[in-house]
C-alpha cells in the first residue's frame, strides 16, 4: 500500500494543512490564507550567536526606559510612555483620529530633540504639511516621507536614523518580490517582519497604523498581534468630538487603562477629566434620568442614562437603546416587571445615554432600572444622587468592583448620596444601612424593588424613616 502524500498547503493563519487547495480555511474558516508550502530542504544546524548569553541579572535596562510621548493620555494607556525598539499596532476606523493623533505624537517627539520620521502611504506629502499647519506640528527634528515601498521606507530609516518611526499605514507598504496585493496576509506579514526586525535591531521606537474590518476587527493575518509589542484601538462615533485610546495588549504597562481626547479642526487635545461631558446639568429634577459609575480601565467616570417611556397601541411596543447594551435593557426591563410590578409592555421604551457615552459594564444596570422606573412614575429621583451596581434575575443587587474608586469620584463631582449594592456576608437584614464616605452618604440596599422604595419610584407611601429624609 502506498502511503498518503504529504500535505502541500498549509494555512498561514492557523497552520491547518490539507492535500489540496481551498479558498477557505477548514480550521479557522478565514479566506484567501490557504498557501502551498515550501517542502523542507534541511535540517536546523547550530550557527553562530550574535552575543553570548549572560544571566538576566547582569542585562542592561537601560536602554529600554520609558521616554514621554508629548501627550499624557497617551502615555497612560502605555504604561509610562515610549519604550525603544518596541513595534505599537493603532487600529481604528476610518476618520476616527489616528494620523492626526499620531503626527502629534511625532511632533512633541521632535520637540524634545528626537528626530522622527513619519512615512505616510496613503497621502500625499504636501497633505499631511497641510494637517501639520493646522495643528502646528512643524518642526526641523519631524521628517517626512511619502512612500509605499518597502525598500524605500528602509532606505529612509538608513539616512534618517529616527527615534520614533511611524508608518500610515501597514496596509499600504508593498514588499517587492513577495507575492500578494497591498494589505494582503502574505505582504503584511513581510512588511511588518522587515519593519520590527528594524525597530529591534537598532532601537527604533515604531508605531504601525493598522485597519479595521466592517466588524471592528484590525484587518490582516492574525499574527500580526501577536509580533507587535502593544496593540492599541481607537475608538470615537462620529458624531461626537469624544475619542478613546484602548490597550488591548501591552508587553511594558497594563491593558486596563484607556486614555481620552477631544478631537477638533485645530487637532486633538487630551481630555483628563472627561466627565463633564456626559453628565447633563439639570436645573430642576427631571424625570428619567440617573447617573452611573462606570469604570474604563481603571479610571471612574460619571455618566447619565436617560429613558422615556410613552403608551403605544401597536402590537409590537419598541425597545430603543443608544449608548447602552440592548439585552441588558430588555433584561432590566423583565426584572421590573417580575418583582417591582412596573409592566410596560403596552409602552414603547427608549433608552439613551448623554454625549455619546458607551456603557456595556453591568454596574449600569441600577441606573438603567432607576431611570426607567422614573420614567413611568412621573417622578424624578433625589438630586445629587448616583447608582451603581449589576441586577441578577431574582432582582437581587450584585456587588461591582471598584466601588471605593467609584464613590470616591462621585464625591469629588458634587455628589451627595450613593445607592449600591449590599456587601455579601456583612449582614442579613432586607431594610437599606447608611454609612458615610469622603462626605458622601452611601445606601447599601439588597435589591431593585427596595431601591426603588427608598428613591420613592413606586407607588407605595412615602416612609418616614427613609434615609434621604
Amino acid at each position: 500500500m502506498s502511503k498518503n502524500p504529504r500535505p502541500a498547503f498549509r494555512c498561514t493563519e492557523c497552520g491547518w494543512e490539507t492535500g489540496k487547495w481551498v479558498g477557505r480555511c477548514g480550521e479557522c474558516q478565514a479566506w484567501g490564507s490557504v498557501a502551498e508550502s515550501a517542502a523542507p530542504t534541511m535540517r536546523a544546524t547550530a550557527s553562530p550567536v550574535t552575543r553570548p548569553a549572560v544571566p538576566i541579572g547582569q542585562v542592561s535596562v537601560e536602554d529600554s526606559q520609558f521616554r514621554s510621548s508629548g501627550v499624557p493620555e497617551l502615555d497612560r494607556v502605555l504604561g509610562g510612555g515610549l519604550v525603544p525598539g518596541a513595534a505599537i499596532l493603532l487600529a481604528g476606523e476610518p476618520g476616527v483620529g489616528k494620523s492626526t493623533l499620531l503626527l502629534e505624537v511625532a511632533a512633541q517627539t521632535a520637540r524634545y530633540q528626537h528626530r522622527t520620521l513619519y512615512v505616510t502611504g496613503e497621502e500625499s506629502a504636501s497633505q499631511v504639511r497641510l494637517r501639520a499647519d493646522r495643528t502646528g506640528g512643524v518642526h526641523d527634528e519631524l521628517y517626512l516621507a511619502a512612500e509605499t515601498d518597502l525598500g524605500a521606507v528602509l532606505t529612509h530609516i538608513e539616512q534618517v536614523r529616527p527615534t520614533l518611526l511611524v508608518v500610515d499605514s501597514i496596509q499600504t507598504i508593498v514588499a517587492s518580490g513577495v507575492e500578494g496585493v497591498p494589505g494582503g496576509v502574505t505582504q503584511v506579514k513581510e512588511v511588518a517582519a522587515a519593519l520590527i526586525r528594524v525597530a529591534k535591531t537598532r532601537n527604533i521606537t515604531t508605531v504601525l497604523v493598522g485597519h479595521v474590518t466592517k466588524d471592528g476587527t484590525i484587518a490582516g493575518p492574525r499574527v500580526l498581534e501577536h509580533v507587535v509589542d502593544v496593540v492599541l484601538h481607537f475608538e470615537g462615533d462620529r458624531n461626537s468630538r469624544f475619542r478613546m485610546v484602548r490597550a488591548m495588549k501591552n508587553r511594558f504597562g497594563p491593558i486596563d487603562e484607556v486614555g481620552c481626547f477631544d478631537l477638533s479642526s485645530e487637532g486633538i487635545v487630551a481630555v483628563t477629566d472627561p466627565t463633564g461631558l456626559w453628565v447633563e446639568n439639570h436645573h430642576a429634577r427631571v424625570p428619567g434620568t440617573c447617573v452611573a459609575v462606570t469604570m474604563e480601565g481603571r479610571r471612574p467616570l460619571l455618566a447619565e442614562v436617560q429613558a422615556l417611556v410613552t403608551p403605544t397601541s401597536a402590537e409590537r411596543p419598541r425597545r430603543t437603546t443608544s449608548g447602552l447594551d440592548g439585552s441588558r435593557v430588555a433584561m432590566v426591563l423583565a426584572v421590573l416587571q417580575q418583582h417591582c410590578g412596573i409592566r410596560l409592555l403596552n409602552h414603547d421604551v427608549f433608552t439613551s445615554t448623554v454625549g455619546g457615552a458607551r456603557l456595556n459594564e453591568p454596574a449600569s444596570d441600577l441606573a438603567v432600572a432607576i431611570a426607567l422606573a422614573s420614567a413611568t412614575t412621573g417622578t424624578a429621583a433625589p438630586q445629587g444622587v448616583v447608582a451603581m451596581g449589576e441586577i441578577g434575575l431574582a432582582g437581587e443587587l450584585r456587588r461591582v468592583r471598584d466601588l471605593p474608586q467609584r464613590i470616591a469620584e462621585a464625591a469629588r463631582l458634587g455628589f451627595r448620596v450613593a445607592v449600591v449594592p449590599v456587601e455579601p456576608g456583612t449582614r442579613s437584614t432586607r431594610s437599606p444601612e447608611s454609612w458615610t464616605v469622603d462626605g458622601m452618604r452611601v445606601l447599601d440596599v439588597p435589591d431593585i424593588a427596595s431601591a426603588l422604595r427608598l428613591l420613592h419610584l413606586t407607588k407605595s407611601e412615602r416612609r418616614a424613616d427613609s434615609p434621604l429624609d
